[in-house]
């Protein structure tokens, strides 16, 4: 599935009169604020956005904490089966790893981590808060 068709796939039209004056397209604020839903903070949902080519500082994205709660949480996951990516993107001239897990049978995005640095250790918190979640 392409990212284009995600996003039209989230998009509710139920949000746009709070979104009259931003400058970020509506289908870009509907995926950030489902993935802050999945308890991704604002810098780490800031991280995935610069990723994808949308360019906004933390506060700038304020309405992704204001929103998460009005949107219904995500769905419940019993992954049996889970993929696991490291991704490094360059975030304002430095590299962050973006770690990310989705369930194969539901393709629900169980968790997103950005880290400063790359390692085991930055791997294993990932894993460790997953299965604190998921297990």
């Amino acid at each position: 599935m392409m990212f284009s068709d995600l996003l039209s796939e989230s998009y509710a039209a139920e949000f746009d009169e709070c979104w009259e004056r931003e400058r970020t397209a509506t289908p870009v604020r509907v995926f950030a604020v489902r993935l802050h839903a999945t308890d991704c903070s604002l810098r780490e949902t800031q991280a995935v956005l610069y990723s994808l080519g949308v360019e906004r500082s933390h506060q700038a994205i304020h309405w992704v904490h204001r929103l998460a709660d009005s949107v219904p949480g995500p769905a419940a996951a019993q992954p049996s089966r889970v993929a696991i990516d490291e991704t490094a993107v360059k975030v304002n001239g430095n590299w962050s790893w973006v770690y990310d897990a989705i369930d194969l049978d539901s393709k629900l995005i169980l968790a997103v981590a950005v880290f400063g640095r790359r390692g085991t250790d930055p791997a294993a918190a990932f894993l460790h808060r997953l299965t604190v979640k998921h297990v």
